[in-house]
């Protein structure tokens, strides 16, 4: 099939390159152009203009955008409404909030074009394994695209998850789960790196990937971690960012009355990271000082 990429970062230019290896011609476009210069050297057309992209694929046309979530998306959503024609298709590839997917899908269809939001799970990783693909959409706007769909997924990765906003929707809720996870990781790491022993945490880990029940992808890579950086993860600082998953899949479980301690525990552990002292951690000193005689550490 031929099919256009928007936006070559790291997921982005993977999948076109994943789409190309899979036989099928990939027209490429970035907002700065030494991107699709670099692309181009693959093999992979390039396109340096939206219209440009527009006159080199066939119609009905398919473009995935793989651009951030907010501002740059939905300025490319209605770029894309005055450049491409009725009967094309818009995925939207990005980690978008479904509440926008919804909508987008109803403004792309008042002018006769097709929309589906897919969440993509792979990361740097999706070029050689695959990624994991989760859609939301109309039948008739998805069924056209499963060859895309089936291409860069491994066998079996790729599910049409329902209605417009499911896909978005249902990857939302997969990376909350992931900040659940990783949090589990990580405190039982630092269980054992504070531990009385002198443990070689890569070799535990990568031994914890053999037959135990916590074995895992993300155990993995947590092995090939220490493994980059040492037990100490000493050039590392601690500091996390969240990509706006987990705050909505937390809004979305107080909305439905879910309990979800752990996936918000997540969050807001992701939020103390990011403070080089936290003064709400001395007022829990302090109070400790007061009513137990407990001792502080002075700065």
């Amino acid at each position: 099939m031929d099919v256009g990429i928007i936006g070559l970062g790291r997921m982005g230019s993977n999948m076109a390159r994943r789409l190309h290896l899979g036989g099928h011609r990939v027209v490429a476009f970035n907002r700065t152009p030494e991107r699709t210069r670099e692309i181009t050297g693959e093999g992979i057309d390039g396109a340096y203009s939206l219209r440009e992209l527009r006159d080199m694929l066939p119609a009905p046309r398919a473009v995935i955008s793989m651009l951030p979530a907010g501002e740059p998306t939905e300025t490319m959503m209605e770029e894309l409404t005055t450049v491409l024609s009725a009967g094309d298709t818009v995925v939207d590839g990005g980690n978008a909030n479904f509440h926008d997917s919804k909508r987008r899908h109803a403004m792309l269809a008042e002018r006769g074009l097709g929309f589906i939001d897919c969440g993509v799970s792979g990361g740097i990783w999706g070029l050689a394994n695959g990624f994991g693909i989760m859609v939301g959409g109309d039948p008739e706007a998805v069924d056209p695209l499963r060859p895309i769909f089936e291409t860069l997924a491994p066998p079996g990765g790729f599910v049409h998850c329902g209605a417009p906003g499911a896909g978005h929707y249902v990857k939302m809720v997969h990376n909350g789960i992931e900040y659940g996870l990783l949090q589990a990781y990580a405190e039982g790491f630092e269980i054992l790196h504070a531990s009385e022993y002198t443990l070689d945490l890569e070799r535990i880990a990568k031994a914890w990937g053999h037959g135990t029940v916590i074995r895992s992808w993300l155990l993995e890579l947590m092995a090939l971690a220490f493994e980059r950086h040492g037990s100490d993860l000493a050039e590392i600082e601690g500091w996390v960012a969240d990509s706006g998953e987990g705050r909505w899949t937390v809004e979305e479980a107080m909305a439905l009355d879910v309990p979800a301690p752990v996936i918000t525990l997540s969050l807001l552990t992701r939020f103390r990271s990011r403070q080089q002292e936290s003064f709400g951690a001395k007022v829990v000193a302090a109070l400790r000082e007061q009513f137990g005689g407990h001792a502080v550490k002075l700065a």
